[in-house]
């Protein structure tokens, strides 16, 4: 290899493209999907994993439904199984947001403004955000430290947003959804630590 010879100079055209993409902005030259992907969310730390257009309502709420209720669930799957779940147009159930266990990870599957379907209870359904939390009711092991405190502040964004008073008569079980035969988020669900740690959110 020769060393001691000269870089090539830049062509002028090269200067003109360097010159003129100096000029654009920042934010025209982004991946236009991350782009798409953040702006897509209601909570800003969440990702965009959509759910079939098959397993939920579109809509326009609050304008159509009041919202004044946060409904918490247990998967009863894994966090990718549920997402698969959601993502299948013939499973007809969906949820708002999903919370992984390990790392309190958030996705959001349905956009707020619509109705997802996962209370088995369509009045209740229409007036309420659906958080999934990845687990099993009868394995607390689950429950992480990290699963509650990212699902807390979500909730606690969740009624800042929509005026839901942070108590346990407007953030409820599954189970207390009229109608349902369901008992998530089960017996080993810590409602008082939830409860208190939306409220310090």
């Amino acid at each position: 290899m020769d060393t001691h010879r000269s870089k090539p100079l830049l062509s002028r055209r090269r200067l003109l493209q360097g010159a003129a993409l100096a000029a654009v902005p920042c934010a025209l030259l982004s991946d236009p999907l991350a782009t798409a992907q953040t702006s897509a969310v209601d909570y800003p730390s969440a990702e965009w994993q959509p759910a079939s257009s098959s397993n939920y309502t579109s809509s326009d709420r609050p304008l159509g439904y009041g919202v004044d209720r946060v409904i918490i669930h247990v998967t009863q799957e894994t966090y990718a199984d549920t997402l698969a779940i959601f993502k299948d147009p013939a499973k007809k159930v969906s949820a708002h947001y999903l919370v992984r266990s390990a790392d309190g990870h958030i996705a959001q599957c349905v956009h707020e403004a619509d109705v997802a379907w996962h209370a088995g209870n369509w009045d209740y359904n229409t007036r309420s955000v659906g958080i999934e939390h990845e687990g099993w009711v009868d394995q607390p092991a689950y429950f992480t430290n990290a699963l509650y405190e990212q699902s807390a502040k979500l909730t606690a964004a969740v009624c800042a947003r929509y005026g839901i008073p942070r108590d346990r008569e407007h953030i409820i079980g599954h189970y207390q959804v009229p109608g349902t035969d369901h008992t998530d988020p089960g017996a080993y669900w810590d409602w008082v630590r939830y409860i208190r740690l939306v409220n310090f959110a």
